[in-house]
């Protein structure tokens, strides 16, 4: 859904057009200063039409180069370069971003979408076969058994010996 309609883009534009300042037309509409001059351009550029939505493109990584290399290279301007092509600003500025850091190759780079599939990536259990797997895993079964029993007795021992020091005598729990 479309948050300001085309008949009242075309009225903000025409009494900018007859010389109402956009500062003021900003104020009164509670519509964004560089919205209302886009608004202009698109006008100016392309007539009525300029200001009818727009379909989403969907963009290629050769068209992604290209439109980048226009802003970087021969030095055209954002709000240029959208107007003239038709794409989103923040998707624009966010090319160039990325390939002032890591070069024209990320945009050729395919990004996976959506979630991961779950539980994919996960090994399944593995059950001993042999005898001698069998008694690996009992025996790291008990190791961790053994070294519960010993800390379990560690903690009684402390707690006793606080209690101890306390002057309480310790429970029998």
């Amino acid at each position: 859904m479309e948050k300001h309609t085309f008949e009242e883009k075309l009225d903000i534009v025409s009494q900018v057009k007859n010389g109402k300042p956009i500062l003021r037309i900003s104020g009164e509409r509670h519509i964004g200063e560089r919205m209302l001059l886009e608004w202009v351009r698109k006008y100016n550029l392309y007539g009525a039409n300029g200001l009818l939505k727009q379909p989403n493109i969907s963009a290629t990584a050769d068209f992604k180069e290209e439109i980048v290399r226009i802003v970087l290279e021969k030095k055209v301007s954002l709000v240029q370069v959208v107007l003239q092509y038709g794409v989103s600003k923040t998707a624009l500025e966010r090319w160039v971003r990325s390939v002032r850091v890591e070069g024209y190759a990320v945009l050729h780079q395919q990004k996976n979408r959506g979630r991961p599939p779950k539980g994919m990536n996960r090994s399944k259990k593995h059950e001993p076969e042999t005898e001698l797997e069998k008694l690996q895993v009992e025996n790291a079964r008990l190791r961790g058994e053994n070294a519960l029993l010993k800390k379990v007795t560690a903690l009684v021992k402390e707690r006793e010996a606080r209690e101890r020091m306390s002057g309480q005598k310790p429970s029998r729990n």
